[in-house]
């Protein structure tokens, strides 16, 4: 869209965009496709209301936006994203102030061209990436802001630049913190381009949809009267390696993130296929490295020892070690994950910051920049018994909190004080004799 606009006609424009859409939509999973130049990008006719746009018209745009020359492409592919992002956190009804893509809807009002596509067809295997290298012929290059900034872009060649983006997946961030942050990540990105004074075109999208809705045809659907049961979400299998003997070592996450620096985004490696090139077992001592095709390795050591305390073998992940090509940062967690060598150990939340249970190497500098969150871990190296299913697990957050000792404690004291005070009050005597003052005057003895 060329020219200047007001921002309450922008608002406007993604409203008569979006909502029809909310209003009309399939059981067809769809993502967003936003797309802005600092050039001048081909015309193509805004979609009719209901319309989904399929793979091959996007791919056929495309073509046209980059038969000739050479071009810089900036993708900002966030995790997930909908439709329904926009309507929820955009800052509708002309509340600017609560939107939460400022910067996102600057750069398209102050575009030369734009292209909004809002409802792109997804399938499982939709790449966009791939897409892109397809057209443009270079690969993509992972970046985030400290690299981007110190990036030198030539625009003699095409470029690819891939910008990843978290979506909802953190607990400790609500759904509209970490879409400006992302905004916010947007904005960086762009200003950088302008102050190198690049020529680019951007475009923002999602790896697949954050909300999907299903709808069953009329003739599919049971009539009469049926019990209504929750969706059973789909859960990954674990991780799992087989030694010589059958499985000896086990991994289950939720999410493994991985942060390289302050300003980039988190990346959960969870979503990926690893290889394990490099895992092994014995009696003593087991290892399951993870290759990962974004170029993330991460290991895991765990050993087994007899302590004659507790005249038992124990397991503890000794070591957590993270590489990224040439870069690599190691952790030590033998000090709370530990657990009997027959069980496998699980815990909510294991980090490197915060309430850690991975503590930094002090000789690897990597280890305290980088940050490592793994939600709903679980691992067993040891006992496993040609089994594919966990042990008892030994959970990191104790019975006895610290809460509930706290708790425990205050009530006895109460209940010491009350028992004193209702000792003391049995103890108090009284006087069995009394002066008359009409009689013989009372003589108490000393010596009584």
């Amino acid at each position: 869209m060329a020219g200047s606009r007001s921002s309450t006609r922008l608002m406007g424009a993604y409203i008569l965009f979006f909502v029809p859409f909310l209003a009309l939509g399939t059981a067809t999973s769809q993502v967003p496709f936003l797309m802005w130049s600092s050039e001048r990008l081909p015309p193509l006719a805004s979609p009719a209301a209901g319309h989904i746009t399929s793979y091959e018209q996007l791919s056929a745009y495309l073509t046209s936006a980059f038969s000739s020359g050479s071009h810089t492409v900036l993708l900002f592919l966030q995790d997930k994203l909908s439709k329904d992002d926009f309507t929820v956190f955009g800052g509708a009804f002309g509340n600017k102030q609560d939107s939460a893509f400022k910067n996102l809807e600057a750069a398209i009002q102050s575009s030369s061209s734009s292209v909004t596509l809002p409802a792109l067809e997804w399938t499982g295997s939709f790449d966009v990436a791939a897409l892109l290298q397809e057209k443009l012929g270079v690969s993509p290059l992972l970046v985030d802001a400290d690299t981007l900034s110190h990036l030198n872009i030539k625009t003699s060649v095409s470029n690819l630049l891939l910008i990843n983006l978290p979506y909802c997946s953190s607990l400790q961030k609500s759904c509209k913190e970490v879409l400006h942050e992302n905004d916010e990540i947007i904005g960086n990105a762009l200003s950088l381009m302008k102050a190198k004074k690049v020529p680019y075109t951007a475009i923002y999208t999602g790896l697949r949809p954050s909300r999907v809705i299903s709808e069953l045809p009329v003739s599919d659907q049971s009539v009469g009267r049926t019990l209504l049961q929750a969706a059973v979400p789909d859960v990954k299998p674990p991780i799992i390696f087989n030694g010589s003997g059958g499985p000896c070592i086990m991994l289950w996450a939720q999410n493994l993130s991985v942060k390289l620096s302050e300003n980039s985004p988190w990346i959960n490696l969870a979503e990926e296929t690893p290889t394990l090139p490099g895992s092994f077992c014995d009696g003593s001592t087991s290892r399951l490295a993870l290759t990962y095709s974004s170029g993330f390795s991460l290991s895991f050591v765990l050993r087994q020892r007899f302590y004659s305390v507790s005249a038992r073998n124990w397991s503890t992940l000794d070591t957590v070690e993270l590489k990224y090509r040439n870069l690599s940062a190691s952790y030590i967690a033998n000090r709370g994950i530990y657990t009997p060598a027959e069980y496998s150990f699980h815990c909510q939340s294991v980090t490197n910051f915060g309430d850690a249970l991975l503590f930094p190497n002090i000789t690897d500098q990597n280890s305290s920049e980088w940050r490592l969150n793994f939600i709903d871990f679980q691992i067993q190296g040891f006992g496993l018994s040609n089994s594919t299913d966990f042990s008892y697990a030994s959970d990191c957050a104790s019975f006895f909190t610290p809460a509930i000792w706290m708790g425990l404690l205050t009530v006895l004291l109460m209940l010491l004080i009350l028992v004193y005070g209702l000792h003391m009050i049995m103890q108090v005597n009284t006087m069995d004799r009394f002066d008359d003052p009409k009689g013989p005057t009372i003589s108490v003895p000393q010596t009584e």
